[in-house]
């Protein structure tokens, strides 16, 4: 099938041409972002292949439909920038990637908190210049501590599994409780009190309208003093300007994020050259108990491949008219 490869960076053209070798797929790559100004670069195409950042709402979809698109393959996981309705109503398919590995964002979210916590990336940088003193370097033992995980699907629990290995006590909060967490001791409670108990707080929840902004003022004016929230999953999950009020207020201790909630303009390029205009962004930057990274938690060997993987399988199960194992 011919693709329409839209938002590509070096290593997605190398992976992709690489695992397309057993598909044989037509693909076109195009490095622009897919919005409905880069929508007219679609030619004879049937299919487009999207990532997290690119726009798929209604008039884009109307664009591509009329320009004879007949799936919107997305190599993610999430599909809240897609207008779903939309896309039925013009009978356009979308298929998705719902797994790929787990460990690897559960892993980076681990990662972030023992940065922040033992502040390495301090350390790193003092020693690089001479300074061998660990005055400010003081963190805190995560074995024994209670550890709130917001959403229990793969990722979830692949986290939660993680946290009991280091000896914490882990709650949970899931509308659908994982059998999975319940046999390795993991205890569901209310988000409130998840909020109220948790030394650490981790979202590994989809973004739904029940879910935008599930941690807002309210929720931090909840949560211990000193806290430690950690965000991988989606940015829209954290109302930011209530986390920077609980950040000058002292409430939030750490918080890492590798999402942001407008990161759609910044992440995955490079704008070391140019303003930050953002000035929400900004502020946040300024804090040194806050570290940002550029939506990388997925971002391993064994994740990409798999990404690669679902979705040229997607692809072809589309065009040989097979049961669709990840239409949405």
């Amino acid at each position: 099938m011919k693709i329409a490869f839209f938002n590509t960076k070096s290593y997605d053209r190398e992976i992709f041409e690489s695992t397309n070798h057993a598909f044989g797929h037509d693909i076109h790559f195009i490095e622009p972002h897919l919005n409905l100004v880069t929508a007219q670069l679609v030619q004879d195409e049937k299919c487009v292949c999207a990532f997290i950042n690119d726009t798929l709402d209604r008039p884009v979809l109307e664009l591509l439909k009329h320009r004879g698109v007949e799936l919107i393959a997305l190599r993610s996981a999430g599909f809240n920038h897609v207008d779903l309705d939309a896309a039925k109503e013009l009978g356009l398919v979308v298929v998705r990637v719902p797994a790929y590995s787990p460990y690897a964002t559960a892993e980076y979210a681990v990662g972030l908190l023992m940065v922040m916590n033992r502040r390495l990336h301090r350390a790193f940088n003092r020693v690089r210049e001479g300074d061998f003193s660990i005055n400010g370097l003081m963190g805190f033992d995560i074995h024994g501590k209670t550890v709130g995980v917001i959403g229990t699907g793969k990722i979830g629990q692949a986290f939660a599994s993680i946290m009991v290995g280091f000896g914490s006590r882990v709650i949970a909060y899931d509308v659908y409780p994982s059998p999975e967490c319940k046999a390795m001791g993991v205890e569901y409670v209310s988000l409130d009190e998840l909020y109220a108990q948790s030394d650490i707080i981790s979202l590994h929840c989809p973004l739904m309208e029940s879910t935008h902004h599930i941690i807002d003022a309210q929720a931090i004016a909840k949560m211990k003093t000193g806290v430690t929230i950690l965000n991988t999953s989606r940015g829209r999950l954290l109302d930011t300007r209530a986390v920077i009020a609980g950040l000058k207020d002292r409430k939030i201790g750490l918080i890492g994020l590798d999402v942001y909630e407008e990161e759609e303009s910044m992440f995955f390029e490079d704008l070391s050259d140019d303003m930050i205009e953002d000035d929400v962004f900004a502020r946040l930057l300024t804090f040194p108990n806050v570290m940002v990274t550029s939506h990388q938690a997925f971002f391993t060997r064994e994740a990409v491949a798999s990404i690669a993987e679902s979705t040229l399988q997607n692809i072809r199960q589309y065009e040989n008219k097979e049961p669709l194992e990840n239409a949405i």
